[in-house]
């Protein structure tokens, strides 16, 4: 089985979620053989480990630019995956010209749900395109139950053809006492409790829901946000600053790995309002470190936790959303070693093998269907 898998619209970093999720279920394959990684040099460089398993072919085009990604597609990567039993395109849409068939990766609909988290030109692209990218793919892979009915839904796709590819979290050992302990010295919360939020801050991830969250907790409870800027760094900023708790809000920016485990070790709890996912894999890498979670309830992030966390339902809107997350907290601190317990339990579900099994399914699937009359 030759399958070429298009990665050339990642752009190492800057795309959050969507590009780990592909990293490790293509780590996750028990065969690699056949597979060849088509993307950028940049990225590439950024996940050598992908090349020590896999043929890598560097696209032409190196540079972050939609346009110039789709003239590629439809010109040099049509030509240079002429030859494979299967493409898979990993970015949600699919070029009108090249080999077929084709799996195709759909992370979220978020541009549906949430249309004006999206600017008119890229709505409209989205809109034309991806309803045609799914029609026209032989399978259509997703991370989670949520996203698969959300396709099947909105696109009238068949039941069929549309799987579920889970998040795929590597082993994560516990970072040892010193690498938390030195973590928490740098980033200033060496000497007190606090609750950790993984996000860019974009809008639907609802950052402020916990700024309101501090004034109803203890005075000594800190907030610590990890995470680059995003479009709603202006909302953000502007919660802090009119926040009587201010002064308890760390925010490291990006941070490496290494300091983001540390971190997310030494917390009482993950807090998670983000109103909007297609998985949520921050959830379960707070499972694999012994971590309770405090999550809101989208359908998606329940499907992923399960019994393993304390799920809020009250809404952003609502104005005693911040007494919601306080109390929230409060339990995952009392029910903390139960939590641990079922975290660690429901983890196994989301391994690299497991989310590479599935993704080798679809592979499967996808050529059968592609050979039938």
């Amino acid at each position: 089985m030759r399958v070429s898998v298009n990665l050339t619209w990642i752009a190492p970093g800057r795309v959050g979620g969507s590009e780990e999720y592909l990293v490790r279920q293509l780590l996750g394959l028990a065969e690699p053989s056949g597979v060849e990684i088509v993307a950028t040099r940049s990225f590439h460089v950024a996940h050598p480990e992908l090349a020590e398993r896999f043929d890598t072919v560097e696209s032409p085009i190196d540079r972050d630019n939609r346009a110039l990604r789709i003239v590629n597609e439809h010109t040099w990567m049509a030509a240079r995956t002429r030859r494979a039993d299967l493409v898979h395109h990993g970015g949600g849409t699919a070029p009108l010209v090249g080999r077929r068939p084709v799996v195709l990766t759909i992370h979220d609909l978020q541009y549906l749900s949430l249309p004006g988290y999206f600017s008119a030109a890229r709505r409209h692209y989205l809109e034309r395109i991806v309803p045609r990218s799914v029609r026209d793919a032989a399978v259509v892979a997703v991370p989670s139950e949520f996203v698969r009915a959300s396709v099947v839904d909105a696109f009238g796709a068949d039941p069929g053809r549309v799987v579920v590819v889970p998040h795929g979290i590597p082993h994560h050992a516990l970072p040892d006492p010193d690498a938390i302990a030195e973590a928490r010295a740098r980033w200033g919360v060496a000497d007190r409790p606090y609750v950790l939020y993984p996000a860019i801050s974009h809008p639907h991830k609802h950052h402020e829901v916990l700024i309101g969250m501090l004034d109803h907790l203890d005075d000594g409870t800190a907030l610590v946000l990890v995470g680059g800027t995003g479009r709603g760094e202006t909302g953000l900023v502007t919660a802090i600053g009119r926040s009587r708790a201010r002064d308890r809000v760390v925010r490291t920016g990006r941070v490496s790995h290494a300091d983001r485990d540390a971190l997310l070790a030494g917390a009482d709890a993950l807090v998670f309002p983000s109103e909007y996912e297609g998985f949520g894999a921050p959830l379960v890498e707070a499972m694999a470190l012994g971590v309770p979670v405090v999550a809101f309830g989208h359908p998606a992030i329940r499907e992923v936790v399960g019994d393993a966390g304390v799920i809020v339902e009250t809404s952003s809107g609502d104005p005693s959303v911040g007494e919601a997350w306080a109390e929230a907290v409060v339990e995952a601190r009392r029910r903390r070693r139960e939590l641990i317990g079922r975290g660690r339990e429901r983890r196994t579900l989301f391994t690299t093998a497991t989310s590479g099994a599935a993704l080798d399914d679809a592979y499967r699937l996808a050529i059968e269907i592609g050979a039938t009359p």
